[in-house]
């Protein structure tokens, strides 16, 4: 087995697993990185989903009493029935959206230069939003009603742009239609199962002649590393958020993006195109 390979591996699956519930673009970081050490090939596309389904499972890990609590108790309990309706509205946008979509963004807009352009954007507008007057009136998710999530649902959307972050919109949608920063933070780790799920069943649907025994022990080691590093990383999220604002998720976007656009400008990186 290469050795290289089984380190980028594990490098990306870092990276997935850091970045997939921040609000930074976990596909964002994937593209460049995976474009920086030369791992953007056909195989590296089924990669990544292996290794966005570890970033899925870890929540569903930490997230597991609860979880468990609403699925024995949808045949009886109303706060259950509720809970999982608001998911399913929230999850329709993007489900929608992505259907229609999905093979045209993918084709045209997956590249490190749209990345860096959309990183910078979201920064500037994580900052507008975060100099606003901020009056949460939602403290928890079971005070949410299907409007609010039909409206993070939308905002979800926007992030099928690479680079735009599935968590930093759905986040920031929630903040702007009145969320507390916990419960925007925790609304998108629930609303990120159902249509991460999804993405994946399709993605792996479509790319299901790419996948090979060969490949196992590197898609392993992504997705050790992606579950380990998920799961430390959505703890310490709830943890800076509950008191934090998101200027400095801001900022490094920006930062990351001119250095992007810097480096391609420069002809420092022969970054890909397409």
């Amino acid at each position: 087995m290469d050795l290289i390979l089984l380190l980028k591996a594990l490098l990306l699956g870092v990276v997935e697993g850091l970045t997939e519930f921040l609000p930074v673009s976990s596909t964002g970081h994937l593209i460049i990185v995976g474009d920086l050490i030369g791992y953007n090939d056909e195989t590296s596309k089924v990669f990544k989903i292996v290794i966005q389904l570890a970033a899925i499972l870890a929540v569903c890990w930490d997230y597991r009493e609860r979880l468990t609590r609403v699925a024995a108790g949808l045949g009886s309990d109303p706060a259950a029935r509720r809970f999982v309706g608001l998911l399913v509205v929230g999850f329709l946008p993007a489900a929608v959206l992505g259907f229609l979509f999905h093979s045209t963004i993918k084709s045209v807009l997956f590249n490190p230069i749209t990345v860096a352009t959309a990183l910078i954007v979201g920064g500037l507008i994580i900052l507008y939003l975060e100099k606003r007057a901020y009056h949460p009136r939602i403290a928890a998710v079971d005070a949410m009603r299907w409007p609010d999530a039909l409206k993070v649902g939308f905002a979800q959307a926007l992030a099928m742009i690479p680079g735009t972050s599935r968590s930093g919109a759905t986040i920031m949608g929630g903040l702007f239609f009145g969320l507390s920063r916990t419960t925007a933070a925790e609304f998108s780790f629930f609303l990120a199962i159902p249509t991460m799920l999804a993405a994946t069943v399709y993605d792996v649907y479509k790319n299901w002649a790419l996948l090979r025994a060969d490949d196992l022990p590197v898609f392993a080691v992504g997705f050790v590393a992606s579950f380990v590093t998920a799961m430390w990383a959505v703890r310490g999220f709830i943890r800076f958020v509950s008191n934090h604002t998101f200027i400095a998720f801001a900022w490094y976007r920006i930062v990351f993006g001119v250095i992007v656009l810097a480096s391609a400008w420069t002809g420092a990186v022969s970054w890909s195109h397409g």
